[in-house]
């Protein structure tokens, strides 16, 4: 109601410029854009290189040359996420109480030692161990870094930069995937793994210099906007109402025991089955599907991530502009699920038309990322969704756990494309049911009485009829 009075109520003589705003004039983009987004990009590009180059280590010779049997290479690829799992949540407690910007220093750091060592190593231990260090590094990139984008993009901006940061998943893989294909089979899989760590290292610096926690410690930023900013982000966090975990300060087991955690984290986990499933088997995937060479081989995986690519950012800034949430993020996924069950159906008859359709089912089910991120901080509290997410994304590197080791074992026991593909169909289908089944209010009985977080009379500036589908 107070959104639409304003405008009557307010005085003639009032200067337009001096109306608070979170944003610059129209045609003209914001500094924080220019500035933060190609940083958190290129800092999650680098995590996804270190992450995903595995695959074509393994398809190049790494297996053969360290005598590693097909169940122990599955074991390898899911360790990394078994170290990924672990350390979620106290890295999101952690960034949530201190510096996220530090901490992903040494983050950086760590993986990019831990990436070069991998081609140093000489048996099967020691690559178990340095997967796993690995994958502790870089768990605390997503916790982090979407924690930290709260504070620096609003309501209206958070899918698209949440987008923007992941946008490093398939960007990553599309020129990594062309690239480390040839130079592995030129150099060897140890000298590239080795080369492919040092940027991470050097990056780690150009982070701490250039990166700072919130729009406050930025000199960068104009003063107006730090202003601006800071109002609009604070109104959004009185607009969230004070209930579930909100309510009890966001610790770890208010935030276990909301029911709206629990739903994302399963969908996240059942996602990240196929997921990642999909990411670090591909390479073998289509090397038995149809592709001889290595070259060829990282040619044809770049492609599923070109469509994914256009996909997110055209789902992101529909996300935005019409805060659509849930009902964007569902019928992606069903229509992943429904590509990759026709690639499992395509693959005894034509590899081609199998890799069409798998190159369309991964960009349905990468598209929807940044709005699915974008529905915690939306429906609590800053302090709760720090741990939130810390949450949400733990299940999802279990889920990056499971798929790895499943998707691999059916591979080394089948040697089939469409048996993985098949797998992969149904977990993702199951992360779709439930997405379209979430409801994004709080549980009645809580301090706001089951009042929809985000609107009522307590938020009018969020009760908007597009709200609605958020819950």
């Amino acid at each position: 109601m107070s959104n639409q009075s304003t405008p009557q109520s307010a005085p003639q003589s009032m200067p337009q410029k001096s109306m608070p705003r979170s944003a610059p004039q129209p045609g003209r983009v914001s500094a924080r854009w220019l500035r933060i987004m190609p940083i958190v990009f290129v800092t999650y590009s680098l995590a996804y290189l270190d992450r995903t180059n595995y695959g074509f280590g393994a398809t190049a010779g790494l297996n053969d040359d360290l005598g590693i049997s097909p169940g122990r290479a599955a074991l390898l690829s899911a360790l990394f996420f078994l170290g990924y799992f672990a350390f979620q949540v106290p890295a999101a407690a952690y960034a949530r109480r201190h510096s996220p910007t530090r901490m992903i220093f040494v983050c950086i750091l760590g993986w990019g030692v831990m990436a070069s060592l991998t081609g140093l190593v000489d048996n099967f231990w020691l690559l178990a161990a340095d997967r796993f260090l690995l994958g502790s590094m870089e768990s605390l990139i997503i916790p982090a870094m979407l924690l930290l984008l709260t504070q620096w993009f609003s309501r209206d901006e958070r899918s698209r930069a949440n987008t923007y940061l992941i946008l490093g998943n398939p960007v990553t893989v599309l020129w990594m995937s062309a690239i480390t294909g040839y130079l592995m089979s030129r150099l060897g899989w140890r000298t590239v793994f080795v080369v492919e760590g040092v940027p991470s290292i050097v990056w780690a610096f150009v982070w701490l210099a250039t990166m700072s926690d919130t729009p406050q410690q930025a000199g960068w930023l104009p003063a107006e906007e730090r202003a601006a900013l800071g109002a609009r982000l604070a109104r959004e966090q009185r607009a969230i109402a004070p209930a579930g975990v909100g309510a009890a300060g966001g610790g770890i087991w208010a935030v276990l025991s909301d029911r709206r955690v629990l739903s994302l984290s399963l969908q996240l986990l059942l996602w990240s089955v196929t997921a990642y499933g999909f990411i670090m088997w591909l390479p073998d995937i289509i090397h038995r599907g149809g592709a001889r060479s290595m070259g060829g081989t990282g040619l044809l995986a770049a492609g599923p991530y070109a469509g994914s690519v256009v996909l997110m950012v055209a789902a992101s800034n529909l996300s935005d502009r019409y805060r659509i949430r849930k009902h964007l993020v569902w019928p992606l996924l069903m229509l992943s699920a429904a590509f990759f069950l026709a690639s499992y159906l395509a693959a005894p008859g034509s590899f081609v038309a199998a890799y069409l359709c798998m190159v369309l089912g991964c960009a349905c089910m990468q598209a929807p990322l940044g709005p699915f991120f974008a529905i915690v901080p939306d429906i609590l509290p800053r302090e709760a969704a720090g741990v939130a997410m810390g949450v949400i994304n733990s299940a999802g590197a279990l889920g990056g756990f499971l798929g790895s080791w499943i998707i691999g074992d059916i591979q080394a026991r089948t040697h089939s494309l469409g048996a993985s593909f098949a797998v992969m169909s149904l977990f993702i289908f199951g992360a779709a049911v439930l997405m379209a089944l979430f409801d994004g209010r709080p549980a009645k009985g809580g301090e706001a009485g089951g009042r929809a977080v985000g609107g009522g009379a307590a938020a009018p500036e969020f009760s908007r009829p597009r709200d609605i589908l958020l819950s």
